[in-house]
């Protein structure tokens, strides 16, 4: 079975807890702190995924670094060591991320920017993409881009809307390529 196919169901089962008990936006939360951990710390990963480190071991690292998370994401991380599959911990908070924003009816949007949108900016922003996208809301995170020179770009998923004027000129200038040919 491939790994994202496996971090589908580890997510799925993860989301089915946490969507029981009313955790949802806590355990992904939290799943985000601990993919950022995962990714970020080779040490980590090099014990995690070591085969001679025993599992309590490596449960024992887990629960001291982690402590704080709720039993539900520890238990998934508790059983992913136990399985030899810890290294899917980044996939699989992708899918819980995927599976709660369905839930929620979100999608998580970039908006690119010449300079920090205020959030009275991001709010209509939100609004018509989020229409645009088919969802209820967008959670959206700016990021500041100054080669737009104005405007902004709007990025749903796989779909970018471009608003900025570097695009509008890219544009002309494919639309005279192509006429000069």
């Amino acid at each position: 079975m491939s790994g994202s196919a496996v971090s589908k169901r580890y997510a799925s089962a993860l989301f089915d807890i946490a969507n029981e008990s009313a955790q949802l936006n806590q355990v992904e939360e939290e799943l985000i702190v601990v993919k950022q951990v995962f990714q970020n710390e080779k040490a980590l990963n090099d014990v995690l995924n070591h085969p001679k480190v025993p599992a309590a071991k490596k449960k024992e690292l887990i629960q001291n670094a982690f402590g704080s998370l709720s039993q539900s994401v520890l238990n998934t991380i508790f059983l992913l060591i136990d399985r030899h599959r810890a290294a899917i911990v980044p996939e699989l908070t992708d899918e819980f991320i995927k599976l709660a924003n369905v839930a929620r009816q979100t999608e998580d949007a970039i908006v690119y920017s010449v300079k920090p949108l205020t959030d009275a900016e991001m709010l209509p922003l939100s609004q018509v993409f989020a229409k645009k996208a088919g969802v209820a809301s967008l959670r959206i995170r700016n990021e500041v881009q100054t080669d737009l020179i104005g405007g902004i770009k709007v990025r749903i998923g796989n779909r970018i809307y471009d608003g900025s004027v570097s695009g509008k000129l890219q544009r002309i200038e494919r639309q005279l390529a192509g006429e000069n040919r």
